[in-house]
């Protein structure tokens, strides 16, 4: 029977994260500082808990370990204020099944790829997922094929570790977010572990999301982490090296942002779209891995930016939907 979520997990991840990595999920990319609350519901514990403010690596660890919690385990009167507040509404994972399965009928041009819908629920199968050798419809095309979840919460369309709704703990091996699927496929098709990390690697650099609410967006990102960690230990039998995990948390950071879906900005930022003049400096390289533009804080300019990691190109999302190219 699938376990039940408990507040043991999280607090096992977040000591977990506490080697640096959770420094790199709590950094945003746009304004090179923290994500933010972005809600007042842990207002009660001091002024640097309410919206506005940054999430700090120790204002969640240590004593406060456990202070963000998955919306399963938030009190009914809290899920009530969310939904009131932002229209927070977690969605039970045979419904994401349903409509992932939808998006892969699409790509497929078949049904019951990776499963067949069953009452309320669905049922895995395990044959290996049939690619053509070469062409449109090969496996690494599907790997690579960009997917994003809009709001995303804590992810439940792109990972399926647990459902959002019941915590009930889903396996492995009958998982079905996007990512989940990638990394099956993966599995299937590779041998050699230095295969298997580099496209389990191109797998999360295709899923994208982005959230208002600081917390739901760590829970996301961290989701993320874990179920890549997860897929690992089940093949490899053993745990992926820091330096590897860093490299997928600075992916991660970009992938899953922080947005006000209605004006593409950070939550509470003004929006600018006075030109700027670029310097040098707008062009240095402080992630080892690309180089990117700044924002420029004095302007209030903060449309998000995200990361195409195959034309390795920052973009300013609002202009991928038809917004101001300024």
């Amino acid at each position: 029977m699938p376990e039940q979520f408990s507040l043991d997990i999280i607090e096992d991840e977040l000591l977990q994260l506490e080697r640096g990595l959770l420094g790199i999920l709590l950094f945003d990319r746009t304004s090179r500082k923290h994500i933010i609350w972005g809600t007042d519901d842990y207002a009660e514990y001091g002024a640097e808990y309410t919206a506005g403010h940054e999430i700090a690596e120790d204002l969640i660890t240590g004593r406060n370990g456990r202070i963000i919690q998955p919306r399963v385990l938030k009190a009914q009167t809290q899920k009530k204020d969310r939904t009131r507040a932002r229209a927070e509404v977690f969605t039970p994972s045979w419904v994401c099944n349903e409509q992932n399965n939808l998006v892969d009928a699409q790509w497929f041009q078949g049904k019951d790829v990776f499963n067949r819908v069953k009452d309320q629920s669905w049922e895995t199968i395990h044959e290996p997922v049939p690619f053509p050798e070469k062409g449109l419809r090969s496996w690494k095309r599907y790997v690579d094929a960009k997917r994003m979840e809009i709001t995303c919460g804590e992810a439940p369309y792109l990972v399926s570790r647990y459902d959002t709704v019941t915590g009930k703990i889903i396996p492995i091996s009958d998982r079905i977010g996007l990512l989940d699927r990638k990394l099956r496929v993966v599995g299937e098709n590779t041998e050699a572990e230095d295969d298997w990390k580099f496209w389990a690697r191109r797998a999360v650099e295709s899923v994208y999301g982005y959230e208002f609410q600081g917390d739901n967006l760590l829970m996301a990102r961290e989701n993320v982490l874990f179920t890549y960690i997860e897929y690992y230990r089940d093949r490899f039998g053993t745990e992926p090296e820091e330096k590897a995990l860093k490299d997928i948390a600075l992916v991660i950071s970009w992938n899953l942002w922080q947005m006000d879906g209605f004006n593409y900005a950070i939550p509470y930022c003004k929006v600018c779209n006075e030109p700027e003049q670029m310097t040098l400096f707008d062009f240095m390289d402080d992630d080892e891995s690309f180089n990117y533009m700044r924002l420029q804080d004095t302007k209030g300019q903060q449309l998000c930016k995200i990361r195409d990691w195959r034309s390795k190109a920052t973009i300013v999302f609002r202009n991928l939907v038809g917004g101001s190219q300024k």
